[in-house]
């Protein structure tokens, strides 16, 4: 049985990587060949083995990798600028650099769902069909993979939009701190477990502030239970605050309040403070 397949495209650069790819393919009887016409470049694939669906599946794959290097980075920018038109220029570079994150330094598994839908699409295209213009192809028939690439531009998105409100309140509150005048010298903060215990000067407890510091100076981002944490420090506005991080653990708060109050923050994991909230922690 011979069974060919023919996929038409200006791009010199496709043609070369799937000439490329099936040089090393190891399956017998595949023959390549190219012809140049008067609009495409036509890539032939023939092959006459009795091992189809092996074929179907290498076929697929390559194709798959072809639209993924050569159409990817066009599809996203596509999907920005038809759906969020509204962000600015660089804004939306934004956006694609987070999306490109997503794609290359995120879960692998998404990585595969993509490909593997378009090697699905390949398979019952091509099962039905001889030839494609590639890039009709990638318009038409590839909606699965267009679908996963649009979820994950929203996914972008909204992190855009969250990073971006974040920054907005750390900014508003340090222009409100550096607005004020020190109210206390120093504060100490233990920190464990993502819980926040506050001492004065003379290692004295200071108790949470739960009310409302100021309403335009607060916004809808919360920092869990260490928000009255946030308060209170905003109403002490202390001109030093060391940090006793007593599990060594720097997470999110913990950055928050260096970035709010930058180089008033001190970082601290070994003194005698640090040693014995670390000793009342083991004789619990």
């Amino acid at each position: 049985m011979l069974k060919s397949f023919c996929i038409k495209t200006n791009n010199n650069r496709i043609v070369d990587y799937l000439l490329n790819k099936f040089e090393n393919v190891e399956l017998e009887n595949i023959y390549i060949s190219k012809l140049e016409f008067k609009f495409y470049n036509n890539f032939i694939v023939h092959y006459k083995g009795k091992k189809l669906d092996l074929f179907y599946e290498i076929f697929s794959n390559i194709l798959a990798s072809a639209i993924i290097e050569f159409y990817e980075e066009d599809i996203i920018k596509h999907i920005i600028n038809t759906n969020y038109f509204y962000f600015t220029d660089i804004e939306q570079r934004k956006i694609f650099n987070i999306v490109n994150d997503y794609i290359y330094n995120g879960d692998l598994t998404e990585s595969y769902i993509r490909k593997d839908s378009i090697i699905i699409s390949c398979i019952e295209y091509f099962s039905n069909h001889k030839s494609a213009i590639l890039d009709g192809f990638v318009n038409f028939r590839i909606n699965d993979y267009i679908k996963i690439i649009d979820y994950i531009v929203d996914m972008a998105v909204n992190k855009f939009v969250i990073d971006r409100e974040y920054t907005e309140f750390i900014d508003l509150l340090k222009c409100y701190i550096n607005s004020k005048n020190c109210g206390i010298n120093i504060v100490h903060l233990i920190y464990q477990n993502q819980e926040s215990i506050l001492l004065d000067e003379l290692k004295k407890v200071i108790d949470l502030d739960d009310s409302i510091l100021d309403n335009k100076y607060l916004s809808d981002i919360t920092f869990s239970s260490n928000d009255y944490t946030l308060n209170t420090l905003l109403t002490l506005l202390p001109a030093k605050i060391y940090i006793h991080l007593i599990d060594g653990i720097q997470d999110e708060f913990i950055n928050t309040l260096k970035l709010v109050f930058d180089d008033r923050v001190y970082l601290c994991n070994d003194c005698n403070i640090c040693k014995v909230y670390r000793l009342e922690k083991i004789h619990r």
